[in-house]
């Protein structure tokens, strides 16, 4: 018998994505995606990735997932320094989708970490990191001394069950003075509760002084929902796709003066 949850896969979405793709693949990702954003211990997580990585790049490939490619066209734009010469670190990397957009856009020298060891295999098997590491965020500091990289980015982990808001200093920790951090979170009803909390530490550190905000992106279309429940608020006017959001903050320079350098802005047409 077919479960709940599947039924209201099979009745969710319109249209044209249904079209584009076989229905029992696309009720598969969603089912197993909406089950990984019901769970809030880390434990229990971080044992569903490591059952989902042979399947995870396919599963969001089938739901338009489109953070990775967004989050890194935010980066390349502020970033101060050329792609080729960039330390770019990749937290919760999961099997290297943003790699995989960073290294087309010329950058070459990327690191990440992650907290499942599966994941890890599959993002080593893309060649693209000179190093990987096992780590979990929020459970233990990230291996990197302070000041080590230009770029940060975490995208896709910012949820409950996965990094607490708590852990955000250590992605300034490791960022050099002037060096960027890119986070993305979901903004559909599922996840508002986690994305105050986060907006709320993002503040307190620039109110510190820590960073200064360059950007804070609404993004409408960033992956079909999962189930009745992820379908908030105009939903049905999006074709189906939840909402997401990116941020993209400098980290200050004691040296740096007050408004130096520019805001980007959104990539256009996306």
């Amino acid at each position: 018998m077919e479960s709940g949850s599947l039924r209201q896969a099979r009745r969710l979405g319109s249209g044209q994505e249904m079209a584009q793709a076989e229905g029992g693949d696309l009720a598969e990702a969603r089912a197993r995606v909406g089950a990984l954003h019901g769970i809030t211990d880390l434990d229990h997580k971080l044992h569903f990735y490591e059952r989902w990585a042979p399947d995870y790049d396919q599963d969001v490939a089938t739901l338009q997932y489109r953070a990775p490619c967004l989050a890194v066209d935010c980066l390349t734009q502020a970033l101060p320094v050329p792609p080729h010469a960039a330390l770019i670190l990749d937290v919760a990397c999961g099997t290297g989708l943003v790699a995989a957009e960073l290294q087309a856009r010329g950058f070459l020298q990327l690191h990440g970490v992650d907290g499942s060891p599966k994941m890890l295999e599959q993002a080593q098997a893309r060649g693209l990191y000179q190093h990987l590491s096992l780590c979990t965020l929020g459970q233990e500091p990230l291996p990197s001394s302070e000041g080590t990289f230009d770029a940060v980015l975490i995208v896709g982990a910012l949820s409950d069950g996965q990094v607490p808001c708590s852990a955000i200093p250590e992605l300034l920790r490791v960022t050099k003075p002037g060096g960027l951090v890119c986070l993305t979170t979901r903004t559909n009803p599922s996840n508002l509760r986690y994305k105050e909390a986060l907006e709320a530490m993002l503040d307190r550190l620039e109110q510190a002084g820590a960073w200064k905000r360059l950007m804070a992106w609404p993004v409408d279309r960033w992956e079909l929902a999962t189930s009745e429940l992820e379908m908030g608020p105009g939903t049905s006017d999006r074709d189906g796709f939840i909402s997401g959001i990116i941020y993209l903050y400098r980290k200050q320079d004691m040296a740096q003066e007050e408004g130096v350098g520019s805001s980007p802005q959104p990539p256009a047409n996306l």
